[in-house]
């Protein structure tokens, strides 16, 4: 009896029904088909569930709202002046909150037998994990758009210029997308996705309020003033409002490459070796 052989709707190359051994069996052109195969899939499910972009529209109105309304006036003396020093602050706030939802999607997805699919599939498995990053940073640059225009029609200010403004949405997609990563990593090492939600919760809040996006450092307790000083967030949002208003930039900017750097360096490989050992 002969074996009957299939051809990947993926690749150019025969397949026997058996998962890869490794993604050092399929080639770069494969494996960039695969992750642009994926990233559309994941696009696709955005477009046919629509409620699922509402935290990537509705967020940063929701945060410009109360922080400027609720808190402007106590905050700095204006809501104007406080407008100026929270927007940029907020991109890299906005950045993680979707980037730590993504591992509460992805642990569902191994609970619903959605990955059990990707198994038998002849794929690069490092695809997967790379084509939801592709996706959320697409979301992330829609929401850091809604957030710009929403402010501009608040009163902000750009007292630099358009390309300084698209510095530092990227500088916050790239650590944003180093905060994909972590998360994956946590969504594939928790048993639930209420287990991933409640951890990344304990990442987020110090990350988010121990840091100079709401409130200048001088105000803090000493203790405090030093976790904000190492607090890579603290970084980001300083980077972003010497992009959007002026000031010292450099110092931020390395340390938010360097966070970026070290994060990814960390968490992308133990994703990967997650996702394989799951798969």
């Amino acid at each position: 009896m002969s074996t009957a052989v299939l051809t990947s709707p993926y690749d150019d190359t025969p397949y026997d029904g058996a998962p890869p051994a490794g993604d050092g069996r399929i080639g770069l052109r494969a494996q960039l088909r695969h992750v642009g195969a994926l990233t559309r899939r994941n696009l696709l499910r955005i477009k046919a569930d629509p409620e699922s972009m509402f935290d990537a529209l509705l967020m940063p109105v929701v945060f410009i709202v109360l922080f400027v309304y609720v808190f402007g006036g106590a905050m700095s003396g204006g809501r104007g002046d406080y407008i100026q020093y929270l927007v940029p602050g907020l991109l890299g706030q906005t950045g993680i909150n979707l980037a730590m939802a993504v591992g509460t999607g992805l642990n569902s997805d191994f609970a619903t037998g959605v990955m059990d699919r990707f198994r038998t599939l002849p794929i690069g498995r490092a695809s997967v994990l790379v084509a939801k990053l592709l996706a959320e940073t697409l979301r992330g640059l829609v929401s850091f758009t809604v957030l710009i225009a929403f402010a501009l029609l608040l009163g902000l200010e750009v007292r630099t210029g358009p390309l300084q403004v698209l510095a530092a949405v990227a500088l916050s997609l790239l650590f944003g997308s180093a905060m994909v990563w972590l998360s994956m990593l946590l969504g594939m090492s928790l048993r639930s996705a209420q287990a991933v939600q409640g951890v990344s919760a304990l990442v987020l809040m110090p990350l988010q309020f121990g840091s100079s996006t709401f409130a200048d450092p001088a105000t803090m307790p000493g203790w405090l003033r030093a976790f904000t000083r190492l607090n890579p967030m603290s970084a980001l949002a300083d980077a972003s409002r010497a992009l959007f208003n002026g000031g010292p930039l450099a110092h931020p900017v390395l340390m938010v490459l360097a966070w970026t750097a070290g994060i990814t360096a960390v968490a992308a490989p133990l994703a990967v070796a997650r996702f394989r050992k799951r798969t």
